[in-house]
């Protein structure tokens, strides 16, 4: 049987040279060997540990900005809450148990929904919730949410959405392929493909021989519909995912199996593949559909919620060595060495809608 790695390149070898996106989904998403419908990727046991793994309190955190901006939204009845790639659910159990302990009638009253792809995560995060039949529903693309007021939050959702790179030769930035080279290896080169100029980022004209830019137009497609879909019916969207503020050239492509780093060509299908996320250019596409887009660190995010003040509450009474654990989670949550400032935080509402931060007074 072929594996995927000789299904790209018989595709190479037939067709040419491959664009990174179309590398990048078919690593991802191949039905039959693709990383996220064949592994477990979260976790200790798996390639990557996400927030809501870490701690409690990050789930708890969002829950109480998305019932926050539903109260600021004039608590629409009924409203639809969704996560779009959930994981395995971790994320979505912590807020479902986070509402139900603030306002039991906000949590009765939503229509929730999972937006996941994968069959196999599905199962996973079904598992997971633990719900009865009826009380969530799993989609596999937003267009199937019904109408209404949305309430959605996505972690660690835009990285692995497939990007596409252009390096510098000459004068020109032509695209980044993956071919083959004359040892018959997977490799990168320079395909025919060239960029727009006007989605260069500042500096690339003064970028030197070689270098590499990233853009992302199926990330900002996507970004752009949830836009639409709040501009439109009412809502808000927090989006958390490690990127930068301002693009800028470089190669962020980077494969990630066993909580390790490995060469991006190496294994097809069995490393988690990401790219690091623009967050100006989705800022930018929720601004065009006239939605206010905030964009600040994880650190600042968590901490302005009350991170320090309900972490204090679960360390009460506990003993030295769990108090210490609960610290050393709040370190990797928001400090600026770990996931505090490389990690981002998007919030996107209508512009007649105000999120305060706030202090976790309602959770003890």
């Amino acid at each position: 049987m072929k594996t995927l790695k000789d299904r790209i390149k018989a595709q190479i070898e037939t067709a040419g040279p491959m664009s990174i996106a179309d590398y990048m989904a078919l690593c991802l998403f191949d039905p039959d060997e693709g990383y996220y419908t064949t592994r477990e990727p979260f976790g200790a046991e798996g390639d990557f540990t996400t927030a809501p793994e870490i701690s409690q309190m990050f789930g708890e955190l969002c829950a109480v900005w998305l019932y926050t901006a539903w109260k600021e939204s004039s608590a629409p009845k009924t409203p639809v809450v969704a996560e779009i790639g959930p994981g395995r659910g971790t994320l979505m159990k912590d807020m479902l148990r986070t509402w139900a302990k603030i306002d039991p009638a906000f949590r009765k009253q939503m229509r929730l929904f999972m937006i996941e792809a994968s069959p196999r995560l599905s199962d996973v995060q079904r598992r997971t919730l633990g719900l009865p039949e009826g009380e969530v529903a799993w989609i596999a693309d937003l267009d199937a949410l019904p109408e209404g007021p949305l309430f959605i939050v996505g972690n660690e959702l835009f990285d692995a959405i497939p990007i596409r790179q252009y390096v510098k030769v000459g004068n020109a930035w032509r695209e980044r392929v993956i071919g083959l080279d004359a040892e018959e290896r997977l490799a990168f080169m320079a395909g025919a493909g060239s960029a727009d100029p006007a989605l260069l980022p500042p500096g690339a004209n003064n970028a030197p021989e070689g270098a590499i830019v990233e853009l992302a137009p199926a990330r900002n497609a996507l970004m752009a519909r949830i836009a639409e879909r709040i501009g439109r019916q009412g809502g808000a969207g927090l989006f958390i995912d490690y990127g930068y503020a301002s693009p800028a050239p470089g190669d962020t492509l980077q494969a990630m199996r066993g909580h390790a780093y490995q060469n991006v060509l190496k294994e097809p299908g069995k490393a988690d593949l990401t790219a690091h996320v623009d967050f100006s250019a989705l800022a930018g596409a929720a601004k065009e559909r006239g939605l206010t887009a905030e964009l600040m660190s994880q650190g600042d995010f968590l901490i302005g919620l009350g991170l320090l003040e309900r972490a204090g509450r679960l360390g009460a009474g506990r003993n030295a060595t769990e108090q210490q654990a609960i610290r050393n989670d709040v370190e990797r949550l928001a400090g600026p060495d770990q996931m505090g400032t490389l990690f981002k935080v998007l919030a996107v509402t209508p512009s007649t809608v105000a999120v305060p931060s706030i202090c976790l007074s309602a959770l003890t």
